[in-house]
C-alpha cells in the first residue's frame, strides 16, 4: 500500500509540472505574438522610409547621381521590407547568423552603426521635442556688452 503523504506529494509535483508547462506555453505564445507585431511594424517602417527615398529621388534631375542613389537605396529597402514581412523569425535569425559568420566585419560594423542610431533615437526621444528656432531667436538677449567697431 502506498503511503498517503507520498501520493499527495506526487500529485502536487504533477500539478506543479502541469501548471509550469502551461505557463511556459502561454509565455512562448506571447513572445511569438509580440515578435510578429514588431516584425510587422519594422516592415511597415522600412516601406515608409523607402517611399520617402523614392520621393527624394524624384526631386533630383532624372538620371543624376543623387536620383540613382536614392532610388537604389529605396529599392533595397523595399526588398528588405518584403523579406521581413514574409519570412519567419526563425528563418531570418538563421539567415542573419549565416551572414554574420560569412562577413563578420560587415556584420559588426552594421551592428555598431545600428546601436549608435538606436542610442541617438533613444536620447532624442527622452529629451522631448526641441524648441522652434523662432522661439529661441525671439528671446531677449541678456548680453549687456556694447559692440564697438
Amino acid at each position: 500500500m502506498a503511503h498517503p503523504k507520498s501520493e499527495t506529494a506526487n500529485r502536487a509535483a504533477e500539478d506543479i509540472g502541469t501548471v509550469a508547462a502551461e505557463a511556459r506555453s502561454r509565455a512562448g505564445e506571447e513572445v511569438r505574438t509580440r515578435a510578429e507585431g514588431a516584425k510587422s511594424s519594422l516592415a511597415d517602417e522600412m516601406a515608409s522610409v523607402a517611399s520617402a527615398l523614392k520621393a527624394a529621388a524624384r526631386e533630383y534631375d532624372s538620371g543624376s547621381t543623387g536620383s540613382k542613389t536614392f532610388a537604389d537605396i529605396a529599392e533595397g529597402l523595399e526588398r528588405a521590407s518584403d523579406t521581413v514581412r514574409h519570412k519567419s523569425l526563425g528563418a531570418m535569425v538563421s539567415d542573419l547568423n549565416s551572414y554574420a559568420r560569412a562577413h563578420p566585419a560587415v556584420f559588426l560594423g552594421g551592428a555598431a552603426l545600428l546601436g549608435f542610431a538606436a542610442s541617438r533615437f533613444a536620447k532624442t526621444s527622452a529629451e522631448g521635442p526641441s524648441r522652434p528656432a523662432a522661439a529661441t531667436a525671439s528671446a531677449p538677449s541678456t548680453d549687456t556688452t556694447e559692440f564697438r567697431p
